[in-house]
């Protein structure tokens, strides 16, 4: 969605159009579920979470200024919302739990054979397993860049985080899960 797009949409959304809400939900449902999922484990309170950070984003529309894209400003919300759930409900930030309907498929390829794609849906299953043991700021990041495509500056709105400790985070991401991963298989066993 271009600027003018989101512009559009705050407008209609603003001035009572429920219809442009539900575009606005369906548009940036995934971003909202992607960090939640990432960082909450109970499937009620996900739902719960994802709920306040729409009404939230509805109840501040007014407030937004378009000083940094939508969906920055939705990530935020929902990544703050997720952090203060946790607080007060004092969960260890590196317990995680990631629903099997959500795939990480890092391994695009033309072949269509099929014990190539069930080779690379356990390799996309142990990916998912090893990220359970990131710390959540490393596996937001991840997702953040990986699933959602978002820069390392939006990403740093999204997290508040200077853009040179995304990168690095970023880094200490992949070098964790790696490392996770071939304490656990051969290098020629994760390859395709």
């Amino acid at each position: 969605m271009n600027d003018d797009q989101e512009k559009q949409l705050v407008e209609k959304i603003l001035s009572g159009d429920f219809n442009a809400f539900h575009v606005f939900v369906d548009q940036y449902k995934r971003l909202v579920l992607h960090i939640t999922f990432r960082m909450i484990d109970n499937a009620s309170d996900r739902e719960d979470i994802c709920q306040d950070v729409f009404v939230k984003a509805y109840n501040n529309l007014n407030k937004f200024q378009f000083r940094c894209k939508l969906s920055t400003w939705l990530g935020r919300i929902a990544y703050t919302t997720c952090l203060n759930y946790l607080e007060k409900k004092r969960v260890p930030l590196l317990d995680d739990f990631m629903p099997a309907d959500l795939t990480v498929d890092h391994f695009p390829s033309t072949a269509n054979e099929p014990d190539i794609l069930v080779e690379k849906q356990d390799i996309a299953g142990l990916i998912q397993t090893e990220m359970k043991a990131i710390p959540v700021r490393y596996r937001v990041v991840l997702t953040l860049f990986h699933l959602e495509n978002k820069t390392y500056a939006e990403i740093g709105d999204i997290l508040e985080l200077p853009e040179g400790t995304v990168k690095s985070y970023l880094f200490r991401a992949r070098q964790y899960l790696k490392d996770r991963l071939l304490q656990r298989f051969k290098k020629e066993e994760l390859i395709l």
